[in-house]
């Protein structure tokens, strides 16, 4: 991936929810962790999955009636890319930005 930028606070707090585990991930437990609006997670996971970083794919409600609902995991370059960001991370770790928790909802 050739980013010509960096990634915002709020970009950093998404892909370290989504590093956290191999399992996928419904978008609101990432927005509830991350602690970002939806309109800031859901453009982000978009552009991550047509980078190549990130799957996603549609599973069906564990709630009878509900519609399917999106998940989200890291591919292997999605991993391997994090990797280069253990610097920005960091970063982001030390300026205390708390990571919220959220029940799993897969």
């Amino acid at each position: 991936m050739n980013r010509s930028r960096a990634l915002s606070p709020q970009a950093l707090a998404v892909v370290a929810v989504l590093a956290a585990t191999d399992d996928w991930r419904h978008g609101y437990d990432v927005m509830a962790q991350a602690g970002v609006k939806s309109g800031t997670l859901y453009p982000l996971l978009m552009r991550l999955e047509a980078q190549g970083l990130l799957q996603a794919r549609w599973v069906d409600s564990p709630q009878a009636g509900r519609p399917p609902r999106h998940v989200y995991r890291l591919t292997e370059a999605g991993r391997d890319w994090v990797t280069s960001l253990a610097e920005p991370l960091a970063a982001l770790r030390a300026r205390s930005i708390p990571l919220r928790t959220a029940k799993a909802r897969l």
